[in-house]
């Protein structure tokens, strides 16, 4: 049989939950808890059924009830829309779902929905506590392998040197939202950290109409720094999700930036629709100013250097600009892993705006792997 226990299932689905608590129990203990993490994980024992193993039949089936919970404030809060807070809750545990089942697609344990069905039910006010809640229902059939997932997920791709999310890896302080480090989800584990007080940009997990976790950075002085040198060697890929508030139109925001004497890579946006890009050799540098890029609102952007090309795209709702810069005598052999890179700061400018992703590829990705991964960034955050 392909899973003889049920902990097999579960420790997937535990490991698949990267938004806050996790939990293999009991509805009760959402109310019991109240040191809980939101946004939450529940999963109930499920109801289960192995059947009689012959040449025709050997399935297992799970019938799982998955709660997915969140806070609902009546105070500060109560001017979010619930609807909103709903469907941001239904969209991670959309993607938590997936997640799950793909990790089902390829090797010796496979399985797929029963009758391709989830049902959703909305809760409000859970036991005692001022809760929502998102109850997932769906029989989990193993042994044979029939779902196949679409979506394409950072670490599909191989060169990937860093993944950090807005969601998932923060270390936080609760009272005053002050962030001191953020983990990198690829296997490169380059953190980032802050440890200086003042410069420590503040989670937020709603924000409006974009109701999704967000790091704000002052325009000061929040940044943060990678505890490792740069892994890029000479060509990259990066995307980011963010938007730029500029307190001036002309102001140059930095996104991303590594400096090593002369050398250097810069990603900086203004509030003058502009979403720019720089890279040098130390002699010879490559810029490329993408304007018409409304950068006050969430948007994907991708920095590609590919051989002697700087490639800059920006995409959001109602528009998508790409634009190239060439220059024959950049030196393309240039490395850039001799210096720790900055997230939030471009030598000295800081940025003043959110950021909720930030993705790094050590090579010059094809468009399809670039449509891939845009995907990915749009299904998670409908950008456009």
């Amino acid at each position: 049989m392909a899973i003889i226990r049920l902990t097999d299932i579960v420790t997937v689905m535990k490991n698949k939950w990267t938004y806050g608590d996790k939990f293999f129990g009991y509805t009760d203990e959402f109310n019991d808890n109240h040191n809980t993490q939101y946004p939450s994980l529940l999963i109930t024992p499920p109801s289960s059924v192995f059947p009689e193993v012959s040449l025709n039949n050997g399935w297992e089936e799970y019938t799982f009830e998955i709660y997915f919970s969140d806070l609902y404030n009546r105070t500060a809060q109560a001017n979010v829309n619930l609807d909103q807070r709903w469907d941001n809750l239904q969209d991670l545990s959309n993607e938590w779902l997936d997640m799950f089942l793909k990790n089902y697609q390829d090797g010796v344990v496979t399985g797929f929905l029963e009758g391709e069905s989830v049902t959703v039910e909305r809760v409000k006010e859970v036991a005692n506590d001022q809760l929502l809640q998102i109850r997932m229902q769906f029989t989990w059939r193993v042994f044979s392998k029939c779902f196949r997932p679409v979506s394409v997920y950072p670490t599909d791709i191989t060169t990937l040197i860093s993944w950090l999310k807005a969601d998932s890896g923060l270390t936080f302080n609760i009272p005053t939202k002050k962030i001191s480090s953020w983990k990198d989800l690829s296997v490169s584990a380059n953190n980032l950290i802050q440890v200086t007080s003042g410069k420590q940009p503040l989670r937020y997990t709603y924000n409006g109409a974009n109701d999704k976790t967000r790091i704000e950075f002052d325009g000061t002085n929040d940044s943060f720094i990678s505890t490792t040198n740069n892994l890029i060697t000479t060509e990259f890929t990066i995307f980011q999700v963010l938007k730029s508030t500029a307190k001036t139109p002309a102001d140059s925001e930095g996104v991303y930036g590594y400096l090593s004497g002369t050398k250097k890579i810069s990603i900086s946006s203004t509030a003058a629709n502009t979403f720019q890009a720089l890279v040098s050799d130390g002699t010879n540098t490559i810029t490329n100013n993408l304007t018409n890029s409304v950068t006050t609102n969430y948007f994907i952007g991708m920095v590609q250097l590919s051989g002697k090309s700087l490639r800059v795209d920006y995409d959001s709702l109602g528009s998508s600009v790409t634009a190239t810069s060439t220059d024959g005598a950049y030196d393309d052999s240039t490395v850039f892993n001799t210096s720790t890179f900055t997230i939030g700061l471009s030598e000295t400018k800081n940025l003043q705006g959110d950021i909720q992703e930030f993705i790094i590829y050590n090579s010059a990705l094809s468009n399809y792997d670039i449509s891939n991964i845009k995907g990915y960034l749009n299904k998670k955050y409908n950008i456009y």
